[in-house]
């Protein structure tokens, strides 16, 4: 219950996040409400913390082997990332998960990576076999790596910024 009270001192919406809060929710939620701007969302999009080494490493990942071009990207502290983390009820400074916005619901966690890497094709579309470990564990996982990720890779004093050639695949 701390961290409801913690969130609830510093403004942001969630009190307490059912497990599948942001799963449950309908489907393109965020069209509905007015702090989130409109953008274009027939793309998967994942939201990631663009100051965090380790998940601008992954977006860059994502970009060489996405061939098909299927991903946009958004880094968490834009406005609209801000705005949809704060949707869904997630803590907009601290990021703790990245998110794939995928068909107008949200999935996050280790959920959201194995979505990800099915979309890439072969071989990483094999880690979907991560699906037979109970989701609990697999987040509880999931979580050291997000709890300890600036400590362990770093974090960057700038906002990842991609290659020219890539910036039409990213959201402001």
């Amino acid at each position: 219950m701390l961290q409801a009270e913690v969130r609830s001192i510093l403004g942001y919406r969630a009190a307490v996040i059912p497990r599948n809060y942001t799963e449950a929710r309908e489907a393109y939620s965020y069209r509905a409400d007015p702090a989130v701007p409109v953008f274009p969302d027939n793309k998967p999009i994942i939201i990631f913390d663009g100051k965090c080494v380790l998940c601008s490493r992954w977006a860059r990942f994502v970009m060489r082997h996405d061939a098909a071009k299927q991903f946009r990207l958004l880094a968490a502290q834009t406005p609209l990332g801000t705005a949809l983390y704060e949707h869904y009820g997630l803590d907009p400074v601290e990021y703790e998960t990245n998110v794939l916005l995928e068909d107008g619901r949200a999935f996050l966690k280790s959920e959201s990576t194995i979505r990800m890497f099915e979309r890439l094709g072969l071989p990483w579309s094999t880690m979907k076999v991560l699906r037979v470990v109970p989701r609990a564990l697999r987040d509880r996982f999931y979580n050291v790596v997000a709890r300890n990720r600036l400590r362990w890779f770093g974090s960057r004093e700038t906002c990842f910024v991609p290659e020219p050639s890539d910036a039409e695949r990213f959201l402001e």
